[in-house]
């Protein structure tokens, strides 16, 4: 276990634990991703109760994060992007206490490649989710409101019509024959709700 109190072993596991956490988040019920990181954060856990921490470290990495943030939020502001780096290089070197206050305890260029590689996962990560969030979705079902098609089956229950270029599930309040114009109403879920359009 005294290879734990290797300042940089124990900087390794606090980060896998935090990445395995937020993948374990991400992607619920695989139970492998739960369970790393439960191994991660016992094992930094244990590292970090007997390793004497730089408090101001940590404090720095707690507010790398709000730079970060903004950064993801306006994609042009790379200076805050830049902000956050710096601070999780810094809060990560200087987290653990050496002895002499002005060393890092953990090795600054191991600090600064873990940095940039799961600072760089994150933007990619967040970024795309924004994205997605943002885009508009190829089949906006609010439109069907107020189409006509043709009923392809009889409708009272459920049935089959042809809206828009496309079969849809259909019922209707009232029975309508098989090769019928229809208008739809209203929609729920997947199952529109149609009416015969009269001559």
């Amino acid at each position: 276990m005294d290879i734990l109190l290797n300042p940089n072993i124990a900087y390794l596991f606090l980060v896998a634990g935090f990445m395995l956490g937020i993948l374990a988040i991400i992607t619920p019920g695989t139970g492998m991703l739960e369970v790393g990181t439960l191994f991660a954060i016992i094992l930094s856990g244990w590292a970090i109760y007997n390793l004497p921490i730089n408090i101001w470290a940590l404090i720095v990495l707690i507010l790398g994060v709000f730079p970060f943030i903004v950064a993801v939020r306006r994609s042009h502001q790379m200076n805050y992007l830049i902000l956050s780096a710096l601070a999780l290089v810094i809060g990560s070197a200087f987290l653990f206490r050496s002895d002499k206050w002005w060393l890092p305890a953990v090795n600054p260029i191991l600090a600064l490649v873990t940095s940039v590689l799961t600072g760089g996962y994150f933007w990619l990560a967040v970024r795309k989710v924004l994205e997605a969030e943002q885009t508009i979705p190829a089949h906006d079902l609010s439109v069907l409101t107020g189409l006509e098609g043709e009923a392809r089956t009889e409708i009272h229950e459920e049935g089959s019509v042809y809206i828009n270029g496309e079969m849809w599930t259909a019922r209707s309040a009232e029975p309508i024959s098989a090769g019928s114009r229809v208008r739809v109403t209203s929609r729920e879920g997947l199952i529109l709700e149609v009416e015969l359009i009269s001559d």
